[in-house]
């Protein structure tokens, strides 16, 4: 009986010793890297009415501010500065330059084909509003992932781009990205030209 146990001992120390060293002999697979959890506010919304030809509803966690860059009248920006996100927004009234303005807006979106994987552009109309555009989703890993220009097609003309102050990487960027994409969308969708 001894025998025996001493048998089952020494077979199960040989299994033991199999699996283990069979175990030593495969290499290390590294972990994929990781990106911080990034917590997003609700979603809420206020009107921007000023002395610009346009009204829209913004979420109130940007803060409007006149772009420092420009002379012209009302060019903004909303800032997500905890998020290091911009959108900057630049109006033109049309006099006869419409083809020029939706040149310039599909040129400036064109631009980041060189980083880009993807352009995909969504027709904006809203007749009842008198808004019709073009949006740009740019996909991959450029400075700007979205921008769009709107018009009446008769005075008013605005265009916005979305940017980042950090170094475009999709993957981290991504939920960020489609998170501001949607207050894009709503600002938009809420745009009304003033009328004269």
């Amino acid at each position: 009986m001894d025998q025996i146990k001493t048998v089952i001992r020494i077979l199960i120390s040989l299994f033991l010793t199999v699996i283990l060293a069979d175990g030593c002999n495969q290499s290390p697979v590294p972990k994929p890297r990781g990106y911080f959890r990034i917590d997003l506010p609700d979603k809420v919304y206020t009107r921007y009415d000023s002395v610009c030809p346009f009204v829209f509803e913004y979420p109130t966690y940007g803060i409007i501010t006149e772009d420092e860059y420009s002379t012209e009248p009302c060019w903004i920006n909303i800032e997500f500065k905890e998020y290091k996100g911009k959108v900057h927004l630049s109006y033109k009234e049309v006099a006869g330059n419409l083809d020029l303005l939706i040149e310039d807006a599909h040129k400036l979106a064109y631009k980041h084909t060189v980083k880009a994987d993807a352009i995909e552009e969504s027709l904006v109309e809203n007749r009842e509003k008198s808004v019709y555009g073009i949006l740009y989703d740019i996909r991959g890993n450029a400075a700007s992932s979205v921008q769009f220009f709107v018009t009446d097609s008769a005075s008013n003309y605005l265009r916005g781009a979305l940017y980042f102050s950090v170094q475009p990487n999709k993957d981290s960027l991504a939920p960020v990205i489609d998170f501001f994409r949607e207050d894009i969308i709503h600002l938009i969708e809420t745009l009304e030209w003033k009328q004269d």
